[in-house]
């Protein structure tokens, strides 16, 4: 059973860090893509100020989905009720 534990902590780790890295690039894609845009059209600044805005708001919804299903498998990790069920103790 502490092997599951164990292998668990590290899936969650994997799966924070991860999400975060992912994140950070893409943001830093589009805040730089977005100041190309600005740059050559600044007319159009304010259009693609909010959609970045909106695109921001994905990745972000993305990474804290992964913290949600991260912290449900650190404190309700269905893989030990099996391992016990399995196990019999």
């Amino acid at each position: 059973m502490e092997t599951v534990i164990g292998l668990t902590a590290i899936a969650v780790a994997i799966l924070i860090g991860l999400g975060a890295l992912g994140v950070g690039i893409g943001m830093g894609l589009l805040g730089g893509r977005f100041l190309e845009g600005a740059a050559r059209q600044p007319e159009l600044a304010p259009m693609l100020q909010t959609k970045m805005f909106l695109v921001v708001a994905l990745l972000d919804a993305v990474a804290m989905i992964g913290v949600g299903i991260a912290l449900f498998f650190a404190f309700a990790n269905p893989f030990v009720a099996q391992l016990q069920a399995a196990t019999g103790s």
